[in-house]
C-alpha cells in the first residue's frame, strides 16, 4: 500500500505548484491558477494530464535543490462540450512560469499529438519569460515550439490565452497562433518591457500601456480580443471553439438551431439610408442574417471600419467580413484589409464559407495611407479573396466603387454567389467624381444636370447584373433566406489552386 500512498502523494504536491503561498499570491492579483484555469476551460472530469512528475534536469547556480514537479506548465487533453481539444497551462507559481527545456518539452509533446490526432491547442500564457539558470537550453524550447506553431498552421486551429505577463522571445509563439485574448489589468505582451525601452529609447511608459490589453486590442491589434477576467475569458473560448472545426481535415460541428430559414425580416428594406452619405449600423444586418442573431466578433476593437467574426446559417458556422459605414464611411484602409486578409485566410484554412456585405466607397486616400504601404495591404485582403476555394457569397447593400467594389469578394475575385440589393450602386466611382472628369470644363448647372443623368444609368446594380457581375438584385427582406440557399447549394464545393509549394503573399 505504500506505493499507492507515495502516488497519492506526490500527487498532492503537484497539484500544489508553488505551494499555498504562491497561489495566494495569484489569487490576490485577481488570477486563477495554472490547474483552476484548465478545470474551468474543460468540461467537468474530462481532463487528462501528461507529464505531472516532469522535473527539469538544470544543476547550475544551486537549481539541483529546486526541482518542482510539474516543472511550470500543466499540459494535457480533454473536451469542450464533447470535442476534444489540447491544451497547456503555464503555472506562475512555479519559478515564475518560467520556461526551461523541459517546459518546453512538455509543450511540443501535446502539440505533436494535437496535430497527429487532429484536434486544436489552446495555452495559456502566463509566465515570466525564459529561465535564465537554464541559458540558451531554454531558447532551444521556445524554439522547439515555434516550429511546431508553424507546422500546425493551418492544420488543427491553435488559440492563444494572454492571462499573466509574456515577454521576450515568448510572446512568438502567440503571435504564430490563429487567436489571441488577453485579460484586462492582469496581462501584457511585449518583445522588450518598460525598462529596456527606458534604458535604450529614453521612454518612460508602464508595462500596461507598452504591452497591455487595450494597446493590443486598439493599436497594434496583436490580440483578437480582451475580457474582463479570467473567468469570462475562458467561458468565451468555449463559445469560439464550437464555432471552429477540429481540424482542416473536418467540417465546422453543425449545431442544432431554433430558427427558420426561410425568416423574413421586413426591417432591412428600410434598412439603407434614402441620403446616400448617411451612415447605418451593419451590425444590424449581420444578427438579422444570423441563427438567433449570434454573432461571434473576432477583432471588436481595432479597425473598426470593418467587421469580422462568425454566425451560423442553418446551423453550420460561416465567416462574415463587411464593411461598416458608421466608421470612416467603410473605406478600406491598411489596418481593416490587413484584419480582414487574415480572417478570411483563417476560414479558407479550416473550409468554413465566407460571407461578405459590401458597403464600401472605396480606398481612404491620404499620404499616411500611400507612405504606409496601403497598396501592399490592401493587396492582402485582395489575394486573401482570390486564392480562397471554401464557399463565397457576397451581398452587396449600397457602395461598391472602384478597385474596393473588386477587392470585396466580387464575382471577378470567384465568388460563387454575387447578391445586391436594390439600393447598390456598383461604379468605378461616385456620380458627382465621375461627371466632373467625364466633362471636364463644363458650367455648374451643365455637370449638375449630367450628374443627375449618371446617377440614373450607373448608381444601380443593374448595368452589373446585365453583365453578370452580379447573379440576381435580391429584396433586402429575404436576404438570410437567399444567403442560406446559396450556401446550403454550395456545401459539396470543390475546387483547387494549381499545385505550388506555397504562394507568396504580398507581406
Amino acid at each position: 500500500m505504500d506505493i499507492l500512498q507515495e502516488l497519492e502523494d506526490r500527487r498532492v504536491a503537484a497539484r500544489l505548484g508553488g505551494g499555498e503561498k504562491r497561489i495566494a499570491a495569484q489569487h490576490a492579483k485577481g488570477k486563477l491558477t495554472a490547474r483552476e484555469r484548465i478545470d474551468l476551460l474543460l468540461d467537468e472530469g474530462s481532463f487528462e494530464e501528461f507529464d505531472m512528475f516532469v522535473a527539469h534536469r538544470c544543476t547550475d547556480f544551486g537549481m539541483d535543490q529546486d526541482r518542482p514537479a510539474g516543472d511550470g506548465v500543466v499540459t494535457g487533453w480533454g473536451t469542450i462540450n464533447g470535442r476534444l481539444v489540447y491544451v497547456f497551462s503555464q503555472d506562475f507559481t512555479v519559478m515564475g512560469g518560467s520556461v526551461s527545456e523541459t517546459h518546453g518539452k512538455k509543450i511540443c509533446k501535446i502539440m505533436d499529438l494535437a496535430m497527429q490526432n487532429g484536434a486544436p491547442v489552446i495555452g495559456m500564457n502566463d509566465s515570466g519569460g525564459a529561465r535564465i539558470q537554464e541559458g540558451v537550453a531554454s531558447l532551444a524550447a521556445y524554439g522547439e515550439v515555434f516550429q511546431r506553431n508553424v507546422t500546425a498552421s493551418g492544420v488543427v486551429p491553435q488559440i492563444s490565452l494572454i492571462m499573466g505577463p509574456c515577454a521576450g522571445g515568448a510572446v512568438y509563439s502567440p503571435a504564430m497562433t490563429d487567436f489571441i485574448f488577453m485579460v484586462k489589468d492582469s496581462s501584457y505582451m511585449f518583445v522588450t518591457g518598460p525598462d529596456v525601452a527606458k534604458t535604450v529609447t529614453n521612454e518612460i511608459v508602464t508595462a500596461e500601456e507598452l504591452g497591455g490589453a487595450t494597446t493590443h486590442t486598439r493599436k497594434s491589434s496583436v490580440a483578437d480580443g480582451a475580457f474582463e477576467n479570467d473567468v469570462e475569458a475562458l467561458a468565451e473560448i468555449r463559445r469560439l471553439f464550437d464555432f471552429l472545426p477540429l481540424s482542416n481535415r473536418e467540417k465546422a460541428p453543425v449545431r442544432p438551431f431554433f430558427d427558420d430559414v426561410n425568416r423574413i425580416e421586413e426591417s432591412l428594406d428600410t434598412l439603407v439610408p434614402a441620403n446616400p452619405n448617411s451612415p447605418y449600423d451593419m451590425k444590424e444586418l449581420i444578427l438579422k442574417i444570423a441563427d438567433e442573431g449570434d454573432f461571434y466578433e473576432i477583432q471588436a476593437e481595432f479597425a473598426k471600419n470593418i467587421l469580422t467574426g462568425f454566425i451560423r446559417l442553418e446551423g453550420s458556422t460561416v465567416g462574415v467580413v463587411a464593411n461598416q459605414p458608421m466608421v470612416l464611411a467603410g473605406c478600406l484602409d491598411i489596418d481593416s484589409s490587413r484584419k480582414a486578409a487574415r480572417f478570411v485566410r483563417f476560414c479558407d484554412a479550416f473550409e468554413i464559407p465566407v460571407l461578405t456585405l459590401v458597403d464600401v466607397p472605396g480606398f481612404l486616400p491620404g499620404t499616411s495611407q500611400e507612405y504606409g504601404g496601403v497598396i501592399k495591404h490592401g493587396a492582402k485582403l485582395l489575394y486573401a479573396y482570390a486564392e480562397a476555394t471554401v464557399p463565397k457569397v457576397t451581398v452587396i447593400t449600397r457602395k461598391a466603387y472602384g478597385g474596393a467594389y473588386v477587392v470585396m469578394a466580387s464575382k471577378h475575385l470567384q465568388a460563387d454567389f454575387n447578391y445586391a440589393w436594390p439600393t447598390s450602386e456598383i461604379a468605378v466611382m461616385g456620380a458627382k467624381g465621375a461627371t466632373e472628369i467625364i466633362h471636364r470644363g463644363k458650367s455648374a448647372e451643365e455637370i449638375a444636370d449630367r450628374t443627375k443623368e449618371y446617377e440614373a444609368r450607373f448608381a444601380n446594380p443593374f448595368v452589373a447584373a446585365e453583365k453578370g457581375f452580379i447573379d440576381e438584385v435580391i429584396m433586402p427582406h429575404s436576404t438570410r433566406k437567399r444567403v442560406c440557399r446559396a450556401f446550403a447549394s454550395l456545401r459539396a464545393k470543390k475546387a483547387q489552386m494549381p499545385w505550388k509549394k506555397h504562394d507568396n503573399i504580398p507581406l
